[in-house]
């Protein structure tokens, strides 16, 4: 699997600090890895990627934090273009406030996510990640979410945490403007959509759920195959 964290570490002008949420990254590699799947990462810059949110007090946090494989990993990720797609069977975006500004406009990584859906792979992104989803275009020309049931950090989850005026764009909005079902719950509890192999969580609540449904669709896939 490949994993996709941001490289963008400033929240717009306001002098905060941001990158990308280790719960969105450990949750579902703990699902995902303790099923017997290697994980890669990957950033728009390649490298040590800058990191949100630092809570230790998660087991599932220090239990990734400590494992020296996986955090030599995310302080060393891939460029996209060091990346051949046709190696993984699942993409994964993990939110972080950072990956607003630099997931929606990569085209290299968003190439990448269309040939491992094309190859039909999972796509799976929670809370911003699925910034990572508004701009992939499939090879018949449509959007990949279009369609699809989808689900992302909420435009009103947006507005509780203030930064409505600091984001590039609202990732409800932008989901919904492409084509995307927009399912939400309440702020801040677990939410996650399952359309046609991609796999979408509404905020870090929902991470263990992503990569639980992520797993599901994999082993559906390997069945299938059979």
């Amino acid at each position: 699997m490949l994993f996709v964290v941001t490289s963008h570490d400033k929240k717009g002008d306001t002098g905060e600090k941001t990158g990308y949420y280790l719960g969105e990254v450990s949750h579902p590699w703990e699902v995902l890895h303790s099923a017997g799947y290697e994980i890669d990462f990957v950033s728009p810059q390649g490298g040590k990627a800058p990191m949100d949110a630092f809570d230790m007090d998660d087991p599932i946090n220090k239990k990734f934090w400590d494992d020296d494989v996986y955090r030599t990993k995310i302080e060393n990720t891939k460029k996209p273009s060091e990346v051949n797609p046709h190696e993984y069977v699942a993409i994964h975006y993990a939110g972080g406030h950072g990956a607003m500004w630099d997931f929606a406009d990569n085209a290299e990584i968003a190439e990448i996510a269309k040939t491992i859906y094309e190859n039909n792979g999972v796509v799976s992104a929670v809370c911003h990640g699925p910034a990572g989803l508004v701009n992939i275009k499939l090879s018949d020309g449509t959007y990949l979410v279009d369609g699809k049931k989808v689900n992302g950090f909420t435009d009103e989850e947006e507005v509780k945490v203030g930064l409505e005026d600091v984001v590039p764009f609202m990732l409800e909005d932008k989901l919904i403007e492409r084509g995307g079902k927009f399912e939400k719950s309440a702020p801040f509890t677990e939410h996650v959509a399952v359309d046609q192999r991609l796999v979408t969580g509404q905020n870090p609540q929902s991470a263990k759920e992503v990569g639980m449904a992520t797993l599901q669709e994999l082993q559906k896939l390997k069945e299938a195959s059979q």
